[in-house]
């Protein structure tokens, strides 16, 4: 079991690192991200210190049976706590209010975790129970009055989470919306499958009954599993932009190849500094500026007959006014680099026509040039024979 709680406590933890992965400076800066953060922490330090081995290990260091119970339970309101700031940062609104109704959250979570010690150091639990200390102790003076106050402080937090979620669920769109429906569905599995099953064990105690299989066996997972829906819908909002911006950039570095291939040998842009590793972006960035500068180079040796007859055949063979376009530039950069290639003279007029990637904004003209060459060439093979034509 406390494996499985390290586990997940470190998947937590890792989604503060990602918030912090650009500029932790400028992270502790913004309210939200360090609220966030802050979140992503305390609930992955309640996870480490419910592990049964945890809890071991801060009884004999403390020399105190049962001391990690309130360490837990404390750190559980704090969490709790930090949830309800996260909210207020989260929804904005005068610096002021925002101060104000964090203090007031922090008042009252900081007087719960006082009166959670005060009431353990009243009680008498000698007996280290590390799996099962909430059902033992459900009878036991002090201790019981504990455990149910650390559960009612937990379930208020995630109430109020549960509340906003589907309220601002219902007002906002795109990632932010499919966030909070993330968060919700652990605010929902944290009630549900934690509290409810600690509640119901606690209850079957002060009953006489024995239902402890629900706060030992069940609730743990269930809380881990909460966790994990928890940071996921922290950093959706935040990691899934960045993270399909290199996917793209990726994409467009691979269908740059064909051009890219063709024209290099003429590109004179610096090479990019060596590093062990660059961003996809990075990445794309100096291919773009390489190819741009080659084709600049080139620009001496296109030939506008050549452009217009690549052109006119991709028109008369069905293809719209833009493919045939980009089939014409397609071809004359072609030619043009076989001939700077070949160390050929310039043409004594150079051509005005500007290419199409040059005309629009970011990599897109370039991709478009990029692919239009690589099925010219693919049609170039199949006619030379080298290839074998897909049937129709």
């Amino acid at each position: 079991m406390s494996l499985v709680v390290y586990l997940a406590a470190a998947v937590f933890g890792l989604s503060c690192a990602v918030l912090f992965r650009r500029s932790p400076s400028a992270a502790l800066r913004n309210p939200l991200t360090l609220s966030t953060c802050a979140s992503i922490v305390l609930g992955a330090l309640v996870l480490v210190c419910a592990a049964p081995a945890t809890l071991a290990a801060v009884n004999e260091v403390t020399g105190v049976p049962n001391f990690g119970a309130p360490l837990t339970y404390g750190m559980l309101s704090a969490y709790s706590c930090s949830l309800l700031i996260l909210l207020i940062n989260w929804r904005g609104g005068p610096p002021e209010r925002i101060r104000l109704l964090s203090l007031r959250a922090v008042a009252a979570y900081g007087t719960l975790i006082v009166v959670i010690v005060a009431l353990f150091t009243l009680s008498d639990a000698h007996v280290e129970r590390l799996n099962d200390l909430d059902t033992y102790y459900a009878n036991t003076p002090y201790m019981r009055e504990m455990i149910v106050l650390y559960l009612l402080g937990h379930s208020a937090a995630m109430l109020a989470m549960c509340t906003v979620c589907v309220k601002w669920g219902r007002e906002v769109t795109g990632l932010l919306r499919a966030g909070l429906w993330l968060i919700l569905a652990g605010a929902v599995l944290d009630l549900l499958g934690f509290q409810l099953a600690k509640y119901t064990a606690v209850v079957a105690r002060w009953t006489g009954h024995d239902l402890d299989v629900l706060s030992t066996a069940v609730a743990p997972p269930m809380a881990s599993l909460a966790a994990l829906l928890f940071s996921a819908g922290f950093v959706l909002p935040r990691l899934l932009p960045p993270a399909l911006a290199h996917w793209h950039s990726v994409e467009d570095h691979r269908r740059l190849a064909p051009l890219w291939s063709r024209v290099r040998f003429a590109s004179t842009a610096p090479k990019p500094p060596s590093a062990w590793w660059q961003s996809p972006r990075d990445r794309l960035r100096w291919r773009e500026v390489s190819i741009h500068d080659a084709l600049l180079a080139l620009a001496p040796y296109f030939d506008d007959r050549i452009r217009e007859r690549a052109s006119d055949s991709a028109l008369r063979a069905g293809g719209d006014a833009h493919a045939a376009r980009l089939a014409g530039e397609a071809a004359m950069v072609t030619d043009a680099a076989r001939r700077a290639a070949a160390r050929e003279t310039p043409l004594v007029t150079p051509s005005a026509y500007r290419l199409y990637a040059t005309e629009v904004a970011g990599t897109g003209g370039l991709v478009e040039l990029a692919q239009a060459l690589a099925r010219s060439a693919h049609v170039t093979a199949v006619r030379e024979g080298t290839v074998k034509a897909t049937p129709g």
